[in-house]
């Protein structure tokens, strides 16, 4: 009765398709990148978190977090602007090429911390 059984379950286990088969096979296609146009870049973890100020050194903002378009093309800067102690602050979305990178913090030429507040709230996707 066991080896009934038994080749019974490998029968079963044969004829069953199993998640490999249901796959498309996918490639990956790489990209040769030369580092050495890349190794003097800034990285997003530097970025977040820093301070961003006018023209005249004045601080309007932070950056909470950096965003990528679905079109891979556009990017942001979440800058978390009002508040006291992360208490009532708003975030807003900036494209990220009209910040300037200085040397302790990103500068927004001509902005002020009203002007941020002016902007649409963003928020995150809730997915």
């Amino acid at each position: 009765m066991r080896i009934l059984l038994s080749v019974f379950a490998l029968t079963i286990a044969m004829a069953t398709p199993t998640l490999a088969d249901d796959l498309t096979p996918q490639t990956a296609k790489t990209v040769t990148v030369d580092v050495t146009k890349i190794n003097n870049g800034y990285r997003a973890s530097k970025i977040i978190g820093s301070n961003v100020v006018n023209g005249s050194n004045e601080k309007i903002g932070t950056v909470d977090d950096l965003l990528v378009g679905r079109d891979d093309s556009v990017f942001y800067a979440i800058v978390s602007v009002g508040g006291f102690l992360g208490m009532g602050t708003k975030l807003v979305a900036v494209p990220f090429e009209t910040l300037k990178i200085g040397p302790d913090s990103l500068i927004l030429p001509g902005g002020t911390k009203d002007d941020l507040k002016a902007l649409p709230t963003f928020e995150y996707a809730k997915s």
